[in-house]
């Protein structure tokens, strides 16, 4: 599915302020997390508004991630972004190959299993560390395991998701 020319996709947010010279701490959603760093461009949303930031440089700092952003000098400032989202715009992310989808590309779509019973729709994604999970809210919330022999079949273009899954699970 074409992204809209200004629709942006959430990559991370910042999660705190590192030293004194305006470094912040990020937490970053994509996989590796160190793939943030290959998007220069990003827009953080904040309670004075979004504004455009040029990545200058990243580095992991232990188990997490530092950056420095242009415009973004000492604490002071870097502390003014704590929370924000860091989005960049969908035509900046690469294709994937056919059958490969991102997390975003998933939410919204409806969920039905083979019995062509409508489980629900998928509203998020979590990362379990074995496998991602699709979180459905329907009758009830469901987390359905995003594996090969759970999947059927996805059609971003129809809206919908085919799964091997009982609907009283």
């Amino acid at each position: 599915m074409p992204a809209h020319q200004d629709e942006r996709i959430t990559l991370g947010r910042i999660a705190g302020v590192f030293g004194v010279k305006g470094w912040v701490k990020v937490f970053s959603y994509t996989r590796p997390k160190q793939a943030i760093f290959d998007y220069k461009q990003w827009y953080l949303s904040t309670p004075m508004g979004d504004k455009a930031y040029r990545l200058i440089s990243g580095r992991s700092q232990g188990k997490g991630l530092v950056v420095s952003l242009q415009g973004c000098n000492d604490r002071d400032g870097a502390a003014q972004l704590v929370g924000a989202d860091i989005t960049v715009c969908a035509e900046d992310i690469p294709v994937l190959a056919k059958g490969d989808f991102y997390w975003h590309q998933l939410i919204g779509l409806k969920v039905f299993n083979r019995d062509k019973r409508e489980l629900g729709i998928v509203v998020s994604m979590l990362d379990t560390g074995a496998n991602d999970v699709l979180v459905v809210q329907g009758d009830r919330e469901r987390l359905i395991p995003y594996i090969p022999t759970v999947i059927d079949e996805i059609d971003t273009d129809g809206g919908t998701v085919v799964v091997d899954w009982d609907a009283d699970f």
